[in-house]
Parts: structure tokens; sequence; C-alpha cells
């Protein structure tokens, strides 16, 4: 029996790059002393939020970007952990990649970068084009971050390439009050989750207002823990091979996916 034990992290995401990398630091060693095997994080949590945390590129400190990065590198070698975070991806002078990256053990694994980018993004950033996937400790993962969540389509294309695990990164915070997001967000997540039967880690940036908690998601659709709202903190959630849920659509998902809407 395989067994994977997923932290999903979540903390203040800020424009100050050093401070940011602080938090990560501190939530991995915690997870390291939970036996965990991956640590996942926010939507840009290393290099903060173009548009919300600040303003423009112009003066943009890239350098101490990519010595962070290297931080992180050194950090999971040390440690001996995966880390999935988010960052500011730069492509070439005026693109820009609002980006999830997999590290592990001292190694850059994949990354990926947001595909459905927000009218607000995208005076920012520029969308990726390409799905990314990876093995864990036998479970093979996905990432999508933040507005990917409004295209089922994202998902089941994932559940065609065989995903068991998504790692979906977000940024729904420093809102002024509980929003619509507080109310679907959640959810839509659990949907996606039951929909095409794959695990699901779901973080939040907890800058004030959250509008949600991170969670995380079993196959069946429910949250097996969430993280208190606007709260520092990470839970871990331990999955194996031999785990069976209620999966409702599973007699006809298969002749759904390959075109056929009907059962008969």
């Amino acid at each position: 029996m395989t067994k994977l034990r997923i932290a999903t992290a979540q903390f203040p995401v800020c424009a100050d790059i050093g401070r940011n990398l602080k938090y990560m630091r501190e939530l991995t060693r915690q997870t390291r002393d939970l036996r965990g095997d991956v640590i996942h994080f926010s939507e840009t949590c290393l290099g903060g939020y173009a548009g919300a945390e600040f303003k423009d590129w112009d003066t943009y400190d890239w350098k101490l970007l990519a010595s962070a990065e290297q931080g992180l590198l050194q950090l999971s070698k040390e440690l001996r952990i995966g880390i999935i975070y988010g960052t500011n991806g730069r492509v070439s002078a005026g693109d820009v990649r609002n980006r999830l990256v997999y590290v592990s053990r001292g190694k850059r694994v994949a990354h990926y970068d947001k595909r459905f980018c927000t009218g607000g993004d995208l005076k920012f950033y520029n969308s990726g084009r390409r799905f990314v996937t990876f093995d864990i400790k036998g479970f093979k993962c996905g990432l999508l971050i933040c507005y990917d969540v409004r295209f089922p389509e994202l998902y089941r294309e994932y559940k065609k390439r065989n995903c068991q695990v998504m790692f979906q990164s977000f940024y729904n915070a420093r809102a002024r009050k509980a929003n619509i997001h507080t109310t679907i967000m959640r959810a839509s997540l659990q949907t996606r989750a039951a929909t095409n039967y794959l695990y699901i880690s779901a973080n939040n940036s907890s800058g004030y207002y959250q509008s949600w908690p991170s969670v995380f998601i079993l196959p069946d659709g429910t949250i097996t823990q969430s993280c208190r709202q606007h709260r520092t903190g990470l839970i871990v959630n331990e999955i194996t091979s031999r785990d069976r849920y209620y999966d409702a659509s599973g007699a006809y998902r298969q002749r759904a996916m390959a075109g056929t809407l009907h059962s008969e």
C-alpha cells in the first residue's frame, strides 16, 4: 500500500518576497515535523500577486525572487520534501506568467502557467497553454490556479490523463467582506472532485478578508479538513492506494468522456 501525506498551507501573501519566504520556510518545517511528503502553497505566494499586492512590474525585484526560489530548492533538499508554490514566472521581457512550481529534494520537477486569466490578470500576466502532470509516490498529480476552477473542461482533461490528485492554488483574499466566493468556491471544488473522482488540495491566501479557508477534498466531494479562516496554518491529510469512496458517476464516466452522453 502506498501512502502520501499532503500538507495544504495558507498565510497572508504580500508584496514582500522575504516575508513570504519566511512563512513558507516555517510551514515547510512544520510539514516535515508532521511527516508530510509535500506541502502545497497558494497562488503567487512567493512573489506576490500583481494587481493586488503591487500595481506594475517597473520596480519588481526579479533577482530577489530568483534567490528566494533557490532558497526553496535548497529547503526541499535539506528536508527531503516536495514543495508546490505560486510565483511570478518571467518568460521574457513583457511576458510574465502566473505560475505554480513543484520542486522536490533539490530539483525543479514541473511548472504550470495559469491558463484562464481574469481580465484583471491580463493587465499583468499572459496565459499558459499546457497541462502538467507528475508523480508523487506513485500518485499522478496535476496543477491548476484559481480562475481555472470556472472551467470544468480543465478538470475533465486532467481526468483523461489519469490524474488522481489535483493541487489548485487560489488568491481569494484582501476582500472587504464575505462575498460570492465565500458561498460558491468550496462547493464548486467539491463538485469538481466528485464528478471526476479526484483528491483536491485547495488553498487560499489568508490575507484579510479571506473569502474562504483552505481545504482538502476527497474523491466523493467531502471536505475532510479546513484551515482556520484568516489564520496562518496548515492541514495534513494522508491518502493511500487502497482508499475507496462513493463514486456516483463512475459507471458511465469513461463513456461520457468518450462522447456518448447517455447510459445505454
